[in-house]
């Protein structure tokens, strides 16, 4: 627990008549964290698109902790939420809620960051006080932080920090201790994976990082990824472990004509393009396919870009057929925790009836005897096994391929009985949390007879 002593207060005896006292340092950094989590919880936006408006005008450095700070209150949501409700007395009113807001983004600095306590209380309630409807509150927000400095991680009350929804479902799917198991992962920050054309061993000790068993490079610092060697030359890119998996398991080369639908931003392309098979990445979306061909172009590779509906487009026939389809994305909470509170479960059902749409119709994209590897990053089963199991009873010329112990790395553990691959939040466990733990990713090998 923090034991530092309360910043000075700061002298405005100087400051010119009628002139506007300067900002106290980092207040503007936690006022675009609050203004990111409350558009995030009251508008359902990603964070990586309300952030980028909220921090515009910060520098690099400070967008980067405003980022940090507003992921730390979505990630542990649920614990410092039943943390700070503990604290009051009776309920903050409707027209208070940015009070709320205030009191996680400080308990996140005081229990989960290297921020100062006395930073994150007095930011905390300088902000309230910022607003007439929260300058009432000031004296409360205050209090509150402080007990929870004095008290610390000990008075985090034991429950999930998803939504009960979410929980119930992976209760459902894989027991409750599984799911109890995938929600303290979930609470860890995932570290930066990066798929390498060649030399992984090689890249794993320039970057200070290491090799997994599935090929891809694990770092545990990050940093300013762009600035990091290899970059700049087109050597590596992004990639979570889990999701370079779909395109291993084609096993593309040389001669061979392959379809990656709903391809952007890129990664499984370019994992395609680096094989040498001739590649047309299909996706909806314009804006979106600039962005692959920016990566190609980094990364020194070529495919055909058609944008198109994946579900309507009329091409083929192809030896191999990649599907990463849209989804909830569930199995990214670690690097998105925005998405445990910006979906729903209606959003479950409209996205699998849209996966069964692309699924059916990717089906007639492939030559006999072809293959066709379908996945999601999702942790639902409707977004997966069912929808494989939906589609093989409806195409009988189409049967599993399954997936073997030990091909592209990939542990016994992650197969399912069916021969699908099923990564778990849990699986790869390391002494070290940092190397810890995998996106939650669903694929199946499908081969056309």
């Amino acid at each position: 627990m923090n034991t530092k002593s309360p910043a000075p207060r700061r002298s405005r005896a100087n400051a010119p008549a009628g002139a506007r006292p300067p900002e106290a340092p980092g207040l503007a950094v936690r006022r675009a964290a609050a203004e990111a989590i409350d558009a995030v919880m009251e508008k359902a936006r990603p964070l990586e698109e309300v952030i980028e408006r909220a921090a515009r005008g910060l520098d690099d450095r400070d967008r980067a902790l405003a980022r940090m700070i507003a992921a730390t209150v979505l990630r542990r949501l649920g614990s410092l939420r039943a943390l700070v409700r503990s604290t009051l007395e009776r309920a903050l009113p409707e027209k208070a809620r940015r009070v709320e807001t205030l009191l996680l983004i400080g308990a996140a600095q005081i229990l989960f960051m290297d921020v100062p306590d006395h930073a994150a209380v007095a930011t905390s309630v300088e902000l309230a006080g910022e607003d007439q409807s929260t300058a009432g509150f000031k004296g409360l927000v205050n209090a509150v932080l402080r007990r929870i400095a004095r008290e610390g991680r000990a008075a985090l009350p034991d429950v999930a920090d998803q939504p009960p929804w979410l929980i119930d479902g992976w209760a459902n799917a894989y027991g409750a201790p599984m799911a109890q198991a995938i929600s303290r992962a979930l609470a860890s920050e995932a570290a930066l994976d990066l798929t390498v054309k060649s030399d992984a061993a090689g890249w794993a000790e320039r970057l200070g990082g290491r090799v997994l068993p599935t090929g891809t490079v694990r770092l545990a610092e990050a940093g300013n990824v762009p600035a990091l060697p290899g970059f700049a030359d087109g050597e590596w890119w992004v990639q979570d472990a889990a999701a370079a998996l779909p395109a291993r398991l084609l096993g593309a080369g040389p001669g061979q004509r392959v379809a990656d639908l709903c391809a952007a931003p890129g990664g499984k392309t370019a994992q395609l393009a680096a094989t040498g098979a001739q590649v047309v990445a299909l996706d909806r979306s314009g804006p979106r396919l600039r962005r692959l061909q920016q990566n190609l172009d980094r990364l020194h590779l070529t495919a055909e870009i058609v944008e198109a509906d994946a579900a309507s487009w009329k091409g083929g026939p192809f030896d191999a057929v990649l599907i990463d389809a849209p989804c909830s994305a569930t199995g990214t909470i670690r690097r998105h925790p925005d998405v445990a509170w910006t979906k729903a479960p209606a959003d479950i059902a409209s996205l699998g009836a849209l996966q069964a749409r692309i699924l059916a119709h990717a089906g007639d994209l492939v030559r006999p005897g072809g293959l066709l590897v379908f996945s999601t990053c999702s942790l639902e089963p409707e977004e997966g096994e069912r929808q494989v199991e939906a589609f093989l009873a409806a195409r009988p010329d189409f049967t599993r391929d399954p997936v073997l112990p030990g091909e592209c790395g990939i542990a016994a553990e992650w197969i399912n009985p069916q021969g699908e691959v099923r990564t778990l939040p849990v699986h790869l466990p390391d002494e070290d949390p940092r190397f810890a733990g995998l996106d939650g990713f669903f694929a199946a090998r499908l081969r056309r007879g």
